[in-house]
This record gives structure tokens, C-alpha cells and sequence, in this order.
């Protein structure tokens, strides 16, 4: 079961990420944590801005409204999402999982 925890106006997710994938995908779980693959390099903060821009989409949220908040140069990240409730993030990444 992925790790989806809501504060107040924001939703925290745990993630866990592959960089420089060859295909960019959302779906699955490892360890408690969506998975997320990015082609983007681990170099210069790429591949954190890959993810949340794919998550942005995901959610359906302006990109500006989704940050990673902890683990910028782990593979283990926690995401926060603004303006969504833990339940809606849930029933979107229901069917991925």
C-alpha cells in the first residue's frame, strides 16, 4: 500500500524513482512508495522537476502546486500536492497500482 498522508491544504505522497528510464511511466509500488520512471538524468535537479511535472499531470494541478519536499537527491522521495485532498489522490492512483 503506497504511503498518501493529508496536512491541512496539501497531501504528501512517498515515491520512489528511476532515472533516465528509457519510457517515462507512473504505476506500480515498491516498498510502500508509487513508482515513478523519468528519462530525465539524476543531474542538476532534472529528474525531481521530471517528477513533479508528471505528477502535476497525473493529479490534474498546476505544476507549481506539486514540490518534492523530502529526499532531492534519493531515490525515495516525499511529494507534496496542493489543493488535493488524500482521497482524491487515492482514487487516481488506484488503477495504476
Amino acid at each position: 500500500m503506497i504511503t498518501i498522508k493529508q496536512h491541512d491544504d496539501r497531501c504528501t505522497i512517498d515515491v520512489h524513482v528511476t532515472p533516465k528510464a528509457k519510457k517515462a511511466s507512473i504505476g506500480g509500488c515498491h516498498d510502500g512508495s508509487l513508482r515513478v520512471s523519468v528519462t530525465e538524468p539524476a543531474d542538476k535537479g532534472k529528474a525531481n522537476k521530471a517528477v513533479e511535472n508528471a505528477l502535476a499531470s497525473l493529479v490534474g494541478v498546476a505544476k507549481s502546486k506539486v514540490e518534492v519536499i523530502r529526499g532531492c537527491t534519493s531515490r525515495r522521495k516525499t511529494v507534496a500536492i496542493l489543493g488535493v485532498s488524500e482521497s482524491a489522490v487515492r482514487s487516481i492512483l488506484e488503477p495504476l497500482l
